[in-house]
């Protein structure tokens, strides 16, 4: 499944250009995760590699089919010289790796959680994922693999997570939307929630 990989940076590449750093994480039991940071004038982009390599499955399913099922990679923007988002890494291979370890199938609309700030000070524990096909377009594989997502990742306070968690995915969005939430600033306070 090497050439999936392959096919996923060349693909990174195309959206979102040369890499200027990268860093590799493996974790007892998983494969390798990687993950490459992109930056753009005053956007830092952290794009993970490797967790498209197996479909995602169901944990209810009895046997793991080893070519069907979602596959999908994960992307967070930030603005760039804010705050240290570089100790980011650690914390994206970890929700990069919980398909493997957790036998989650993440999806948009999901939450993932870290338990600890994304970066140092960081004021999110936690992302909301947002559907792809935007900023990196979904990569077509040959039948019968299904293609691999690119998802955006959506910082959420405390706040916002338990709040998400009640009304839901759709009606946090919105909220970010009327009060104009830069959701790329590193720093961000919590979108009024009453």
């Amino acid at each position: 499944m090497a050439e999936v990989l392959a096919l996923v940076e060349a693909r990174l590449r195309t959206a979102l250009g040369e890499p200027d750093a990268r860093a590799a994480i493996t974790f007892l039991g998983t494969d390798r995760i990687e993950v490459l940071r992109f930056t753009a004038g005053d956007v830092v982009r952290y794009a993970t590699l490797g967790m498209s390599e197996r479909p995602m499955t169901d944990p209810n399913d009895m046997v793991a089919d080893p070519l069907r099922g979602p596959r999908a990679e994960l992307v967070l923007s930030v603005r760039a010289g804010l705050a240290d988002t570089d100790k980011v890494l650690r914390p994206l291979a970890v929700l990069a790796a919980s398909p493997q370890v957790e036998g989650l199938v993440v999806a948009s609309g999901a939450s993932l959680d870290t338990g600890e700030p994304l970066w140092p000070g960081a004021p999110f524990t936690s992302v909301l994922v947002a559907e792809s096909g935007g900023l990196v377009e979904d990569l077509e594989l040959d039948e019968p693999l299904e293609p691999v997502r690119f998802l955006p990742l959506l910082p959420m306070t405390r706040n916002e997570a338990a709040w998400k968690r009640v009304h839901g995915a759709a009606a946090l969005q919105e909220r970010w939307l009327t009060h104009g939430t830069d959701l790329r600033d590193p720093r961000r306070t919590s979108v009024p929630l009453d």
